[in-house]
């Protein structure tokens, strides 16, 4: 996962793709993951969607001839997915339950901002620009929280800063290792996405039953088309094509998700998704992707 090679000429359609996939399919994620919530609750939605991603895209790698993760790359896939998956995309969960998947999205960019930072212990320093960006985003994020969406629910905004913090915690643990100077590799190519999935998942089952969460059945048809576009789109699709943009590309280009989802994710929210989203908090989105795009703009110095 922390290895990344120059992309050649050849592989321009595919990093071409992979952004496609984690700029538009990650950007109406948020949405699904509103309508899901209608009858999978939070931990229960994203634990299923990805142990079943991570059954079908391990069945495809078994396939494929790929071998079984040994014991250190499961604890790889242990510790990124408890930090990922299960911090990253449980607390979003939670935080969609009260806050409307625009603003939740518009949050979200706040990302390498907080990688940047998490950063400094490694040796990774930041430059002018860098600390620029840092200081528009987070006034970006403060205006957004003083907003009606997240100023109405304090529960809302508490789940986006865990969200934030361990999916940020998770990236640079990835790309460094621990603290203590052990690596956390995955698994070779799709098997280990697959192990990630997997583990990521069932860290949220566990959190879902110990919060006595139970699904409604039957479930409402939107909800369970959903979820199903979840775990294909989202997963499947959306995250394998982040894993591989990291291993070809720069991790600027990676994470450039980061300020096209918000634009997606409000649009869809308040066209399909009948959220209001005031003229403050459009202005504040605008200064969080402003404060991304310098940060992604300036390369980090070590």
């Amino acid at each position: 996962m922390a290895l990344r090679a120059a992309p050649d000429a050849g592989s321009g359609a595919l990093i071409a793709g992979c952004l496609a996939a984690t700029w538009v399919i990650w950007g109406s994620t948020y949405l699904a993951i509103k309508w899901a919530l209608v009858s999978f609750p939070p931990f229960f939605q994203m634990g299923t969607r990805f142990v079943a991603a991570g059954l079908l895209l391990g069945a495809f790698a078994g396939w494929r001839g790929a071998r079984w993760p040994s014991r250190g790359e499961w604890f790889a896939a242990a510790v990124l997915g408890l930090l990922m998956l299960g911090g990253g995309y449980g607390a979003t969960a939670v935080a969609q339950q009260s806050v409307g998947s625009g603003l939740v999205v518009a949050f979200i960019a706040v990302v390498p901002a907080m990688v940047a930072a998490l950063q400094w212990p490694y040796g990774v320093r930041l430059g002018p620009l860098q600390v620029t960006g840092i200081a528009l985003g987070l006034a970006g994020v403060f205006a957004l929280a003083a907003g009606q969406g997240f100023g109405a629910s304090l529960p809302g905004l508490l789940a986006m800063t865990v969200a934030c913090l361990t999916w940020s915690l998770g990236s640079v643990w990835a790309l460094h290792g621990l603290p203590g100077g052990r690596m956390l590799r995955l698994a070779p190519g799709a098997a280990g996405y697959a192990s990630q999935m997997l583990v990521g998942g069932a860290w949220l089952m566990l959190l879902s039953l110990a919060a006595g969460e139970a699904p409604a059945w039957p479930p409402e048809p939107r909800a369970l088309a959903s979820w199903a576009y979840l775990v294909v789109a989202g997963s499947l699709i959306g995250f394998s094509a982040y894993m591989v943009l990291l291993q070809r590309t720069s991790a600027a280009l990676a994470s450039s998700y980061t300020f096209v989802n918000p634009l997606i994710g409000l649009a869809l929210g308040v066209t399909l998704g009948g959220e209001v989203v005031s003229a403050g908090e459009w202005a504040a989105a605008g200064v969080v992707l402003l404060g991304v795009v310098v940060l992604l703009a300036a390369p980090a110095r070590r």
